[in-house]
């Protein structure tokens, strides 16, 4: 069940009644099914608790109806979001970005829509492909500077990635470069001499000046409790700056985005939803929760 479905069945009372919201009223049914829906759908236990304990406080007084529950979900679920919603700006040139995330997040498919995202706004992009590890990543950075018009510098497959960092950062303040998207290996949170190199990135590129700006962890919403542990561990050792969350389409369940928020407080950058490249989109907390939850009437 995708992010969008759990919260049409908490419109509806989870029923097919055709009874409207505004006559509807809360039982413990209700509150039941709710409470298993969000931990189900990877919300979290304490913002989970704080809808249910929010909407039980108020039963009889400000919450009679299904509609009014709505309210307290709302205003609960945008207050979390609120606080990390921080858009990214590019301050300073080159600015630099460093991608990190493991193997099957996007991160590499979120490189190209930020490419040509930055691009559309008459930023001078580089691309450095700092995935050495699989030649098909190389490739596919290239073909992402294609479709983006953007330059790319890449080496040969096995070449020192902290090194192609260095000189993708030193190319750009030589070429006077607005933005830099250094794509780095895919690796486990869990694979601990890979976490070393990718510190060992950060390191080299840190050497020619006050880079990177952004360090961007790209987290797959689709895996759940998993991608709450891939931030703590990468935040922990990289210093996690900003997140996007991929695939909060209908195939995500996509919960997830609301536990990282009320647990790490890293901005969420951007959010993609969709394969295109216009579905990769700034995090406007008040936009992402409208979609979920239709205008009250």
């Amino acid at each position: 069940m995708s992010i969008f479905d759990i919260f049409k069945k908490i419109k509806s009372g989870f029923t097919q009644e055709k009874e409207t919201l505004k006559d509807k009223p809360i039982d413990q049914n209700y509150l039941d099914q709710l409470e298993e829906l969000l931990i189900t759908s990877d919300f979290g236990v304490e913002i989970t608790q704080k809808i249910i304990e929010e909407i039980n406080k108020n039963i009889g007084g400000s919450v009679k109806t299904i509609r009014d529950a709505e309210f307290v979900i709302r205003n609960i679920l945008l207050s979390v979001l609120e606080s990390v919603e921080k858009p990214l700006y590019l301050k300073g040139s080159p600015f630099v970005i460093m991608v990190v995330g493991i193997n099957g997040s996007g991160k590499t498919t979120t490189i190209g829509k930020l490419a040509s995202l930055y691009s559309e706004r008459g930023k001078n992009v580089l691309l450095v492909a700092a995935d050495t590890f699989r030649a098909a990543a190389i490739e596919q950075l290239q073909e992402w500077a294609k479709k983006s018009s953007c330059d790319i510098l890449a080496l040969q497959t096995k070449a020192d990635p902290a090194a192609v960092a260095y000189d993708g950062v030193h190319k750009a303040i030589a070429k006077n470069y607005d933005v830099v998207l250094i794509d780095t290996a895919g690796r486990l949170h869990t694979q601990k001499h890979l976490m070393e190199e990718v510190k060992k990135i950060k390191r080299s590129i840190a050497k020619l000046g006050n880079y990177p700006q952004e360090i961007l962890l790209v987290l797959d919403s689709t895996i759940g409790q998993n991608a709450l542990v891939q931030a703590k561990e990468f935040n922990n050792a990289l210093g996690v700056s900003g997140i996007v969350l991929t695939k909060l389409d209908s195939t995500s369940k996509g919960g997830i985005i609301f536990a990282i928020s009320q647990e790490l407080k890293i901005p969420i950058r951007y959010i993609g939803m969709g394969e295109k490249i216009e579905d990769l989109r700034a995090f406007v907390a008040r936009d992402f929760i409208e979609s979920l939850l239709d205008p009250i009437a």
